[in-house]
């Protein structure tokens, strides 16, 4: 038998036991988690997202590199925005004896069409046409060397200075493999250069100068199997290739595998190094990630498709996220689990603000909110009213915006006169209503003393009347 004391003692240890150790497990946060990359033998790479710019795995990529002909990315993306496909290109001497090393073999004064030297550039990297190129579209090399490095500068590169259209070795001719996949996304939003870079033959016509056909094929061995198959990549849809002495072995390369578009560059790597690496990452990449769309997951920031105004008005929302916009999360995460922030530094006619989202240290994309073109319908008094035989005569689409109410003068003198007059008629009315059995009474009473007047009148006698 235990004593009362005992049993308060055993009541005790067994209600600090409960305090201390909970019923049911605890459920901590998952931690963000980022997939370990692999070990790759080049000095210098970089995994890129196209989409959204995402870096799924980087090494040394900001280290000052030489390109080599990787550089004729930059030199076609160029030609492709600021030249004609149809153009024809005229080979100068300069094009000739200043350029040396890979080419098809052009002759003094021979014209080939802008889409001809650009095949030549991408597949067979000549250096000649990349040269004649640059001088058809700038008017000079130096003049094109000037729009390289601008356009480098806008896309937001930060250790790139070009010198020439081919990569012919410069030590002042340099980039970084982060710059490098900057130039390539952008060049890879051009549907132009996603054919030509993914073409693997391509045949030159006879020209001027060459009676014959000039074959070429795309040296890029990912994708078209030049001197062997063993480094073809099943996913691969186009790149660039560059070898120099000082650069070494240099690759740009895109794969597309689940609707995910990756760039992988390979700066300074040793054959075979760079078909190697880039299929390591690559595999790395596809396996590991995922693509969202944020239009399709986003619930907090989501806008209804309409939105009441009224009892009888529903307008569809002003604005909406960008439905083509993507973030880029490990398959282990959840849309749910990306950070996300409004920023308003970028507003435009048609962009009213940004989500960004952030996962585990790592900016994952972000979506533009866009006005949806939707507004309502223009007031009586709106001045700015749509001609639709003007609308029609133009052929474009009318794109309603709100109204703005502006009142005319003359609108307002006209509804003040209406107003006035309805006040009068009204008052009248009432006062006619209030006064209505006073007057019947009025009129009454002069009826009758005009009658009692009528009775008491005397007659004329008619002895008067037969006098007169």
């Amino acid at each position: 038998m235990f004593h009362s004391k005992s049993w308060k003692k055993i009541i005790c240890v067994l209600f600090c036991l409960c305090v201390l150790i909970p019923t049911a497990p605890l459920t901590a946060a998952a931690s963000e988690y980022w997939p370990e990359g692999p070990v790759v033998e080049s000095p210098a790479v970089i995994l890129m997202e196209v989409s959204t710019g995402t870096i799924l795995y980087e090494k040394d990529s900001l280290q000052l590199n030489y390109p080599a002909s990787i550089t004729k990315i930059m030199t076609t993306l160029l030609a492709l925005e600021n030249s004609g496909l149809g153009d024809v290109v005229t080979f100068s001497d300069n094009a000739i004896d200043k350029t040396e090393g890979s080419s098809i073999s052009r002759d003094y004064g021979e014209q080939m069409t802008m889409e001809q030297c650009l095949y030549a550039v991408m597949l067979s990297s000549a250096n000649e046409c990349a040269y004649a190129v640059a001088e058809h579209v700038a008017g000079s090399v130096e003049a094109f060397v000037d729009m390289m490095n601008a356009k480098a500068a806008e896309l937001g590169c930060v250790n790139t200075h070009f010198l020439n259209p081919h990569g012919l070795f410069d030590e002042n001719h340099y980039t970084c493999a982060y710059d490098m996949a900057l130039i390539a996304r952008a060049a890879y939003e051009n549907e132009t250069f996603r054919i030509i870079t993914g073409t693997a033959r391509y045949t030159i016509p006879p020209t001027n100068k060459h009676d014959e056909e000039t074959p070429l094929q795309n040296h890029n061995e990912m994708l078209y199997p030049w001197q062997t198959f063993k480094y073809r990549y099943d996913y691969c849809t186009g790149g660039k290739t560059g070898y120099t002495i000082s650069a070494r072995s240099t690759l740009v390369t895109y794969a597309e595998k689940e609707g995910m578009t990756l760039v992988c560059v390979v700066l300074r790597s040793e054959a075979p190094n760079q078909w190697f690496d880039s299929r390591t990452l690559f595999d790395y990449g596809f396996d590991n990630f995922q693509l969202l769309n944020i239009a399709d997951n986003e619930s907090e920031y989501k806008a209804a498709e309409t939105m009441e105004t009224g009892a009888l008005n529903h307008y569809r929302a002003f604005v909406d996220i960008d439905e083509s916009a993507n973030i880029v999360l490990p398959k282990t995460a959840e849309f749910s689990d990306a950070e996300s922030v409004i920023t308003y530094d970028e507003i435009s006619q048609d962009v009213v603000g940004t989500i960004s989202y952030t996962y585990a240290g790592h900016d994952v994309g972000k979506a533009d909110i866009v006005r949806t073109g939707a507004g309502v319908e223009g007031y009586v008094f709106d001045n700015e009213q749509t001609d639709p035989e003007q609308t029609a005569d133009s052929g474009t689409e009318t794109v309603q915006t709100l109204s703005t109410v502006q009142i005319r003068p003359q609108y307002v003198l006209f509804l003040g006169v209406v107003f006035a007059i309805l006040a009068i008629l009204i008052f009248s009315m009432k006062k006619f209503a209030d006064n209505f059995y006073i007057i019947r009474h009025n009129m009454e009473v002069r009826r009758s003393r005009r009658a009692q007047f009528k009775q008491v009148k005397p007659r004329k006698s008619r002895w008067w009347r037969r006098r007169r």
